[in-house]
């Protein structure tokens, strides 16, 4: 079939997710046919370093044979079998021993989800189970930022705070939202010193508004990544930290779907920023996104409780500790180890991005330029000073993406801000690749927006 007829078909019968489907419509799919190292090939042969890592997920690139053989001998071997039943099978226990012997050390129990939504929302299900089992029922209200994204299920994009998501349904009435710590912005006429603990201290002031008695956890990503890379002032996970630890009842929950695996220069976010969470989610990365998997790492005073007092959790899915999955996360995570990735990326290539990416803050278009580990952003604004944006209708960041492609990089836009996330394979060569081709997409949407 050829490109249109393809295009047809999709537009006939495909509903996209996150997709408008009238301009869809109207403009056709892009439609991806190959990939390599950290490049992707469309069906008009056009090559792209593809600065997303697919969607945050292929943190090893395109090409681990290791990986595919591993799900290829396991589905000849046991294609599926469950985790009900007091079952189970070999690559999940096996998989599960290795996520305890990545995660913080006091993370040493895991429960396998297909997703980082079904992992959200499984964290929703073992905090009640939690506060059930130690007789404090009253604490039912969880605690989420605004823009913060945590999955497309009912209680994932609850936990979630993004207002277009809530106008399409009925969000869960124990979820509250308090400020994002994104000081560009946000942060006024502070600094981003003081805007960090002002933003911490509004999570005290929900707590205390809803009363500590009531609260039972506060979920976050260590970056906000979907909400556009937003990487709070250094001052803000230490002043969490102060109000969690005047609580102490107060679960903290880390989302590390995106970060997770090596992105900040560490195994997860929590390690970069001092963090010891009660319940850590992961998914994309874990497999490369070779295999759909997620879950909860669950830390030991949660996991000790369900075990000892709980009886049956009622609580899983068809799919949890899929065989084939596990075995793509066991291929993953031993190529990160052996090939010591994370270590090259926090002391060679992620320091480089750093000082490259931010060469890109002089020009005229870009309000600032920030990344850690190797994720970055861009602010479009018309004006530097005032930070002002083209107009109130996000419309840069759609013509910068559209021309990012056609200059052969994918970048992503939320709103007005670029985003990357590359493969953590990046070499130095590829980040220079990566930081001339987003600034000739800048040049080309200057142009276009005058």
């Amino acid at each position: 079939m050829n490109k249109s007829e393809l295009q047809q078909q999709d537009r006939e019968h495909l509903l996209h997710p996150f997709t408008d489907f009238h301009e869809l419509g109207e403009q056709g799919t892009r439609v991806i046919t190959g990939a390599e190292g950290v490049y992707i090939t469309d069906i008009d042969g056009h090559k792209m370093l593809d600065g997303m890592s697919g969607l945050w997920c292929c943190n090893l690139g395109y090409s681990r044979r290791e990986i595919s053989d591993a799900i290829y001998e396991q589905l000849n071997t046991l294609p599926f079998y469950n985790s009900f039943f007091q079952c189970t099978t070999v690559p999940s226990i096996e998989l599960a021993d290795a996520l305890a012997a990545v995660a913080p050390a006091h993370m040493n129990n895991v429960f396998f989800t297909g997703s980082g939504s079904e992992a959200n929302d499984t964290n929703l299900r073992i905090i009640r189970r939690y506060w059930d089992l130690m007789e404090r029922p009253e604490k039912r209200i969880v605690i989420s930022r605004k823009n913060a994204y945590h999955g497309s299920t009912i209680g994932g994009a609850s936990l979630g705070g993004m207002s277009g998501m809530h106008k399409q349904f009925q969000a869960l009435d124990y979820i509250e939202h308090i400020q994002q710590p994104y000081w560009f912005g946000e942060g006024g006429d502070m600094s981003p010193e003081e805007f960090g603990v002002y933003a911490a201290r509004c999570l005290d002031e929900k707590i205390q508004e809803l009363g500590p008695e009531n609260v039972a956890a506060f979920i976050a990503e260590p970056i906000q990544g979907a909400g556009g890379v937003i990487i709070p002032p250094e001052t803000y996970w230490p002043e969490v930290k102060k109000v969690l630890d005047q609580y102490g009842d107060i679960l903290l929950v880390i989302d590390e779907v995106i970060f997770g695996f090596g992105r900040t220069g560490e195994w997860f976010g929590a390690d970069y920023y001092g963090m010891q969470p009660d319940l850590m989610t992961f998914a994309k990365a874990v497999t490369n996104g070779y295999f759909p998997l997620g879950g909860t790492m669950v830390g030991d005073r949660v996991a000790e409780v369900i075990k000892a007092k709980g009886g049956e959790f009622t609580h899983g899915y068809t799919y949890s500790a899929h065989p084939a999955a596990c075995k793509a996360g066991l291929a993953t995570i031993n190529i990160l180890r052996n090939e010591k990735i994370i270590e090259n990326v926090r002391e060679n290539t992620a320091p480089y991005l750093a000082k490259r990416w931010a060469e890109l803050a002089d020009h005229p278009i870009v309000g600032e330029a920030r990344s850690l580990g190797l994720v970055g952003a861009l602010e479009l604004v018309k004006d530097k000073s005032s930070r002002a944006r083209f107009d109130d209708k996000c419309t840069a960041g759609g013509v910068c993406r559209d021309l990012s492609i056609k200059n052969g990089l994918v970048m992503r836009a939320t709103g007005d801000t670029m985003i990357i996330a590359p493969p953590l394979i990046l070499t130095k060569e590829q980040v220079d690749e990566l930081v001339e081709k987003a600034r000739r997409a800048l040049d080309d949407t200057a142009k276009a927006l005058a």
